[in-house]
């Protein structure tokens, strides 16, 4: 079954050339079917990219999914054409009545701020308040992650010693959980961040279940027992050269900035990327979709409010 989104959005092209299956709303709305709705919060500044490729791993699925794009409007994106958002972005006012099977909350660039220094902060808040009452399952990202962990468990962020910047070997920790369902017991994903949410204080939440970790990036995937919260802490979503493209960006800037750890071959900037964290990527949001939003939400979105 198709992604349903605007016609006009440069996804709809992207995805098109790669043969996923994308589909307009007109013609969607010609079909009887109730796609599950989701709310995509997207706090990245490169809006365009990131929606793209998170269009792309929700595509990769046998469920019809109708995607509505959100952007704070406490914060100005200095990095998207006013016109992009006016045509394809929603704020929180124009949601906040609404109901949705799912939602992703992305990372954003503002780990060296606390998160009350954040200006969208309590915007953010209520969003987060939002997604307990009139979203079944939201899936939190990177910095999103350790935002929703703060908020919802009080988890802290701490400063790594220097960036975690590549691509690492994770293990699944709780292979019976469906959000994992067919994973390796080994898989890579990438990860790009200054902070980490305290693995201490998260492993002492009896809210959380950690489903996998990685002994170099530390607790990757978590879960409340119910799947209503789920919590990335890296970027599995990214492209074969988003790595690539934050350690030239970085190094025009004249930043400190060694080379993603195990993403060239041979450690050697030169030589092309290679993919390795694409199928667990694609794998992680289908069961995500399938496990915790369209098995469990109700038909009738009204419901949610009494969950």
């Amino acid at each position: 079954m198709p992604l349903i989104i605007p016609q006009g959005l440069p996804a709809y092209a992207a995805l098109g050339s790669e043969n996923v299956f994308v589909m307009h709303e007109e013609r969607a709305q010609s079909q009887e079917i109730r796609p599950l709705r989701i709310l995509i919060l997207n706090l990245m500044p490169t809006k365009i990219a990131t929606e793209t490729q998170l269009a792309r791993m929700l595509a990769n699925s046998p469920l019809q999914v109708e995607l509505t794009l959100l952007h704070t409007a406490t914060h100005e994106a200095g990095h998207v054409p006013g016109e992009h958002l006016a045509a394809f972005y929603k704020t929180f006012e124009q949601v906040r009545g609404q109901r949705f099977d799912g939602m992703i909350i992305t990372g954003a660039p503002v780990e060296s701020l606390g998160f009350e220094e954040v200006d969208y902060w309590p915007e953010l808040c209520r969003i987060f308040e939002f997604s307990k009452i009139s979203v079944y399952s939201t899936l939190h990202v990177c910095w999103g992650a350790q935002a929703a962990l703060y908020y919802h468990y009080g988890i802290p962020k701490r400063p790594l010693p220097q960036k975690l910047f590549g691509v690492f070997t994770h293990e699944v920790t709780r292979p019976s959980n469906p959000l994992v369902r067919g994973f390796d017991e080994a898989f890579c994903a990438p990860h790009s961040r200054h902070t980490q949410s305290d693995p201490n204080a998260i492993a002492a939440c009896a809210a959380l279940r950690l489903l996998a970790g990685s002994a170099e990036a530390g607790p990757y995937l978590l879960s409340t027992e119910n799947g209503r919260q789920i919590f990335v802490t890296g970027h599995p979503e990214y492209d074969r050269f988003t790595l690539d493209a934050e350690y030239r960006r970085d190094l025009a800037r004249g930043l400190p900035i060694a080379p993603p750890k195990n993403y060239y071959p041979g450690g050697d900037p030169a030589r092309r990327p290679v993919f390795s964290w694409r199928s667990h990527a694609y794998l992680l949001y289908a069961n995500w979709l399938n496990y915790y939003v369209y098995q469990s939400t109700p038909y009738d979105l009204g419901e949610l409010a009494g969950l």
